[in-house]
């Protein structure tokens, strides 16, 4: 793609001067700081400032002469305008439709060199163990099935829409759009879920029109408006569907590929419009309002039997006669759109590529109504007061005012209610309710999952299936509500869509590749910034908005080329192996940091999780690393100094026995004496582990505290993990452990003295829990309850059950939620939550992650 700027008519310029028209390189970055960040009356007053009376002014000196240069740089897909119109149906406004040819936008996507190692050609099939594996939509049913109707050797392109019908501008003059972008389905959905990777493009700005007609008709018209315009910008791509054409891949080879549509990523009153269907009837399935509680799978609403219906409608009634024509819709439960975009487009059928999406369908499915019972349930102000007094982890948002007073809510804190809401509801409302509410989270968290296999799918399947079974409790409970009081029916149009999710697995692979979590995203990364830069009240808004979107593709694309041909690096990205651990998905970093290793920080978009596999500590089996500052919190302690900063008075032994048991299970001793050696201490420390789904992913690291008792934490800071520890008859098992101490023993300089190696790491000293029910035991919950361990001393005293560990001995660090009962204890807050109670649910609900460890792994 990058060396079609060669044959651009200043080619023969940029031999001499890369960054022609612009002066050097310098001078590049500067003028596209400018067009990116200021207005075009701020870049007049910065070109007038007295500044350069005394300094070299650039080679550009207006504003006009900086922006013609930038619009002379090559664009390979360039914008347009076009008006539509209704005739016979006026508007207040002209529509104006802003769009490219969708077909050119995926020649660039699909011969991109930036994705060269992250693209997929051909449909396979993974089998892990005896179970096929579902990933990306490669990966999936329908990419054979489609592929099997193709010539041999063709590719299929796969074609992922998504749009949001939120308006990215609200202009003087009420001119109102929203954008619709694309992305195709050979770019690994990692590189896709990100949206400064720029996997996705967009290809329209769609107008809203207002029409000069009664209400009744305005969203009917307005959603005719919109299959017409989205029949324009996709015309090609429905023909290459049907009949191929060729493009070349990253590595320039040449194609013969076709163009199905597999998704369109969207939110449910989008989908409906899109398939067509009234508000009271499913977008993807037969069901309609009175079959929407009832858990079952009913058949599929496809394509080909909603183009039947219209076609019946309209051999009786005009089209155009939109009171008749509506009326007879509203029977066949359709919405009265008598062309929809998709009817000739080969392969296309609603109730396949409208794919199950998790942010609405779950997240916000989760905010309306489970969330909503919850808070009947419990109450609020109980139900505050259980979040309020969690122990806070670093990286997790902890509500300090409770959640019900949370005014406006995203997806993120959406997910970390979910994290903890199951276990904190325990003991507050029924068994049964909490079994119900327990259904609904645990099918959000497989849905989520990267991949996915008959075993998870079944699990998710009886997720959806409890929840029926349970649902009631909610009833009883009086949970439910609607405006007129209680309400005794589950009515409710997400929680159909819910059942398709393990169909759309199979068909179409991994649910999070489709989040409209990327779509919103898109919102603010593709359109916050274009519409501010326009004189918003001229009469040619439209064609600024073009001049706009053109120069911001030029821009990007010169910006690139410029920096791989001045440092003489080719502009085709070679493929490489695989590497045998990923720490990031920005392609664009990966190819710089291969061939231009020194500008890296010229690439944007999210950087590397930092390896700690690399430099830190090893765990014995190398699947776990550990890193602690390089200068600790506290240099030097003595025992005793510990002893009473840290408040564990019986430091002295635990040490002491450490060192006897680990120098009589290997063949090292030593002439070290605790009692006299001097210690550095950390409050933190990092654990990495490797991702439970995909073993060459690495996870971000997780914090681990063990802070000592202050005036905000008079007991101390201190988070809980797994760690592998001996048990009674010598066997290794795992146990749940409150980290209170990270240190390590200290030879002073000069010193001959050798330490032995299992003193050359960090130590921890821990309190353990002893585990005293398993899920089974509480089946509404299928978690683990653990209560402080305790000893008894010679006088018959008790104390909490302490040792000292290495460091490597750690496996996971976990989240414990107190068993409240009935209700809060009072006095508690975050800061003494673990220590004023006794008894915690192991919660599996902490992260994806931990999710899938303690459903599998961990028994």
């Amino acid at each position: 793609m990058l060396d079609r700027l060669d044959g651009d008519s200043y080619a023969y310029r940029r031999k001499i001067n890369h960054y022609y028209p612009f002066h050097d390189e310098g001078e590049w970055e500067l003028g596209k700081f400018l067009v990116e960040n200021l207005t075009q009356t701020q870049i007049i007053k910065f070109l007038k400032l007295k500044w350069f009376n005394n300094h070299a002014r650039p080679s550009f000196t207006t504003k006009d002469q900086l922006l013609g240069w930038m619009d002379s740089l090559p664009c390979f897909t360039e914008w347009k305008v076009s008006k539509m119109e209704f005739s016979g149906y006026k508007t207040v406004h002209p529509i104006e439709l802003i769009w490219r040819d969708a077909l050119e936008v995926v020649k660039q996507l699909f011969s991109d060199p930036i994705f060269t190692n992250h693209m997929t050609y051909t449909p396979h099939v993974v089998n892990v163990g005896n179970q096929r594996e579902y990933g990306d939509y490669m990966s999936a049913d329908m990419a054979w099935r489609i592929q099997d109707h193709l010539p041999v050797g063709a590719t299929q392109v796969p074609i992922i829409l998504g749009s949001d019908k939120t308006h990215v501008t609200r202009i003087t003059g009420g001119l109102e759009m929203h954008p619709v972008f694309l992305t195709i389905g050979n770019i690994d959905s990692e590189v896709r879920s990100k949206a400064t990777l720029r996997a996705w493009r967009c290809i329209a700005y769609m107008p809203i029109a207002k029409f000069r007609v009664h209400s009744d008709y305005q969203s009917i018209l307005q959603a005719r408006l919109w299959h017409k315009c989205m029949d324009l910008v996709l015309a090609n791509l429905k023909a290459a569907a049907l009949d191929g054409c060729f493009m070349p891949d990253p590595s320039r080879y040449i194609r013969y590929v076709f163009t199905p549509l597999v998704a369109h990523v969207c939110d449910l009153p989008e989908a409906s419009m899109i398939a067509t269907v009234a508000k009271n009837a499913s977008p993807v399935t037969m069901a309609v309002q009175v079959d929407f509680g009832d858990g079952i799978l009913h058949p599929p609403r496809t394509g080909k039997h909603t183009l039947q219906q219209i076609a019946n409608i309209s051999r009786n009634v005009d089209p155009w006669d939109l009171d008749k024509f509506q009326k007879a819709a509203k029977v066949a439960n359709l919405s009265g759109v008598h062309m929809p975009f998709w009817r000739d487009w080969i392969y296309a059928c609603p109730s396949v590529f409208l794919a199950g999406e998790v942010l609405h369908t779950c997240f916000k499915f989760f905010a309306d109504h489970p969330l909503k019972w919850v808070k009947e349930a419990v109450g609020a102000h109980e139900l505050d007061n259980r979040f309020i007094v969690q122990h806070k982890r670093v990286g997790t948002r902890h509500f300090a005012k409770g959640i019900t007073q949370v005014k406006q809510m995203t997806g993120r804190e959406y997910r970390d209610i979910q994290r903890t809401i199951v276990a904190s509801i325990a003991g507050a409302t029924s068994p049964q309710f909490v079994r119900a509410i327990r259904a609904i989270v645990e099918f959000i968290y497989l849905a989520q999952n990267p991949v996915h296999s008959p075993e998870t799918l079944q699990s998710m399947e009886q997720a959806i299936s409890d929840f029926h079974s349970f649902k009631g409790a909610i009833i009883e409970a009086e949970a439910r509500k609607g405006k007129k009081g209680v309400k005794e029916d589950f009515f409710i149009p997400k929680l159909e869509l819910l059942q398709s999710f393990k169909g759309t697995v199979q068909r179409l692979g991994t649910l999070m590749q489709f989040s409209a979590d990327t779509t919103e995203r898109l919102l603010i990364t593709h359109c916050k910034d274009l519409f501010p830069r326009t004189a918003r009240q001229s009469k040619d808004f439209t064609e600024q908005c073009v001049r706009i979107l053109n120069r911001q593709e030029a821009m990007e694309i010169f910006d690139l080329y410029a920096l791989m041909t001045s440092r003489g690096a080719s502009l085709v990205n070679a493929m490489h192996a695989e590497e045998d651990e990923v720490e990031t998905t920005n392609p664009a970093l990966s190819w710089v940091s291969r061939v231009l290793p020194d500008e890296v920080k010229s690439v944007r978009g999210p950087r590397p999780v930092r390896n700690h596999f690399l430099k830190g500590i090893l765990s014995g089996d190398a699947q776990t690393a550990f890193q602690v500052n390089v200068t600790p919190d506290y240099r030097s302690l003595s025992p005793t100094e510990i002893s009473t900063k840290y408040a564990l008075p019986d430091f002295d032994r635990a040490l002491a026995d450490f060192v006897t048991r680990s120098s009589m299970s290997g063949d090292e001793n030593t002439r070290w004496d605790p009692k006299y050696g001097r210690y550095q201490a950390w409050n933190k420390f990092r654990l990495q582990l490797h991702s439970a789904f995909q073993q060459r992913v690495i996870m971000p690291s997780r914090v681990v505290q063990a802070y000592p008792p202050s005036d905000d934490y008079p007991l101390g800071n201190c988070d809980t993990v797994l760690v592998d520890a001996t048990a009674i008859d010598g066997q290794m098992t795992s146990r749940v452990a409150q980290v209170r101490l990270i240190f390590q023993p200290m030879v002073r300089r000069g010193s001959n003295l050798e330490l032995p190696s299992y003193l050359s790491d960090p130590l921890l000293y821990v309190q353990f829990f002893n585990f005293i029910s398993s899920p089974a035991d509480r089946p509404e919950l299928a978690m683990w309850t653990v209560e402080r361990a305790y000893t008894q001393d010679q006088n018959g005293n008790r104390h909490r059950e302490g040792a000292v560990v290495q460091v490597t001995d750690v496996t996971h660090a976990v989240e414990l939620i107190p068993v409240y009962g009935e209700t809060v204890a009072k006095d508690v807050s975050s800061a003494t939550s673990l220590e004023t109670y006794e008894r915690f649910f192991l919660n599996n609900f902490a992260d994806k992650e931990s999710y899938h460890t303690f459903s599998t792994e961990f028994v």
